[in-house]
């Protein structure tokens, strides 16, 4: 477990960091908005093959040893339902349907439907002085795992070196992604722990499957915060991360503990390549993955603890039990002055408002 550290000091550094990015911006607080919490979950048997055509009742989830009930459930990149309604009452639905938060606007499609809560996925690509070698193979494997992408509905790409570069925002656009990729040249010093925390605040309000994957060729010389507070972070938010280190951060004992203590905790993976042929097996395997995941979402049960909330996942049917399910830890439940709680319809807890 992570020491608990997303502090008022860390979250000042963010906006110490946001506000050297775009300083004509105020409002930089990161809100957390922990009512409806969405886990993605990947079910796999010991050969590490991917378990499909689970349904909600094969899943037992539990948050502090609570039992908890489904709101919502998706399998990989099939269609979204709901849960139950109110009475208890499976409720199939004939398209993906979305599950906003409680109060929220209905999410409006191109043509007018609803849209699909689908996944949005953010490249982070180290661009400081370590990738000048192999530089072109890197860029040449993330535009194919780019292509490649499936049930996904928007991907962005950043860089990163001393500061955080967002080439090209969230966008379904796959062509202008790949542009940003090939535009992208190397810079100075390697800042990733700062720009992983800026990249999961852009992530930390959309709905939906969402993951960050980083891909990484040497250890953090300039970063302001520590690890630490980017994998408690991203476990609040319910962001996957995904690790990518080439050869150089492998011989790095520090970098390959930490990027595995960061994958492990939000549900990801971390992945060490000796070679442009691993760079690329290694985008294989998470486009598999991404594809591969049940989305499962709950309103919290009464729970006093109003700080970190160990989260469990497990399979009803003991036959099932010898399958391995990957999620995030828990999350730190989050409060401010901003954003008040609201619980969900037809269920009123001691001092938080119900919706109007």
């Amino acid at each position: 477990m992570f020491r608990n550290l997303l502090t008022g000091t860390s979250l000042g550094l963010l906006v110490l960091l946001q506000g050297g990015l775009r300083a004509q911006e105020d409002n930089s607080r990161i809100r957390v908005n922990v009512v409806l919490v969405q886990l993605s979950v990947a079910v796999t048997d010991g050969k590490g093959n991917y378990i499909g055509g689970l349904k909600p009742s094969d899943f037992v989830v539990t948050e502090d040893k609570i039992p908890e009930k489904l709101a919502g459930f998706e399998e990989g990149v099939t269609t979204l339902t709901r849960a139950a309604d109110d009475t208890g009452i499976p409720m199939p639905t004939t398209a993906p349907q979305p599950i906003p938060a409680p109060g929220d606007p209905a999410l409006p499609s191109a043509t007018g439907g609803p849209q699909a809560a689908g996944a949005s996925v953010f490249i982070l690509f180290d661009s400081s002085n370590y990738m000048y070698r192999g530089f072109v193979f890197a860029q040449d494997a993330i535009a194919d795992f780019i292509r490649s992408l499936e049930g996904v509905s928007k991907v962005a790409f950043y860089s990163y070196s001393r500061n955080l570069s967002k080439i090209t925002p969230l966008t379904a656009d796959r062509s202008a992604v790949i542009r940003g990729v090939r535009n992208t040249v190397a810079g100075d010093d390697e800042a990733l722990y700062n720009s992983l925390l800026l990249t999961l605040k852009d992530a930390a309000p959309l709905h939906g499957r969402k993951a960050i994957v980083v891909f990484s060729n040497g250890p953090d010389n300039a970063s302001m915060v520590p690890p630490e507070d980017v994998a408690e972070l991203a476990q609040s938010t319910g962001t996957i991360i995904y690790m990518i280190s080439t050869r150089e951060a492998l011989n790095d004992e520090a970098s390959t503990t930490v990027f595995e203590r960061i994958s492990k905790a939000t549900g990801g993976k971390a992945y060490f390549s000796k070679s442009w042929k691993d760079e690329k097996m290694a985008f294989e395997s998470i486009r598999e993955d991404l594809a591969h995941l049940y989305s499962l979402s709950y309103y919290p049960a009464p729970n006093p603890n109003q700080g970190w909330r160990t989260i469990t996942v497990k399979l009803a049917d003991k036959s099932m039990q010898k399958y391995k399910i990957r999620t995030r830890e828990g999350y730190r439940l989050q409060q401010t002055s901003q954003v008040a709680p609201i619980a969900p319809p037809g269920r009123e807890w001691p001092g938080v408002p119900t919706p109007q």
